[in-house]
């Protein structure tokens, strides 16, 4: 499973996340992205905002009505997941 390294914005910690899943909503691509490998864990939903040529930019979606969306979606591509958003 391939896995990205996210840099929390308020403490600067690194932590690696494996993606589940990806897919684009309007022309915006997202990443459905868990802390373990396995098993029940927490998931975030990453949105690329800056891609500068090998160095790809993600956010965590935070915005209800954006996260309601692409959560739906995810949530239809990930059929044994019980996605809550």
């Amino acid at each position: 499973m391939e896995k990205v390294k996210f840099c929390d914005p308020q403490t600067q910690e690194e932590i690696e996340l494996y993606v589940v899943e990806e897919t684009q909503l309007n022309g915006v691509k997202y990443l459905f992205v868990t802390e373990e490998e396995d098993g029940d864990s927490d998931a975030y939903i990453l949105k690329e905002i800056e891609s500068k040529e090998q160095d790809i930019v993600y956010e965590m979606v935070d915005d209800d009505a954006e996260l309601a969306a692409i959560g739906k979606v995810f949530s239809e591509l990930i059929e044994d997941a019980d996605i809550e958003y």
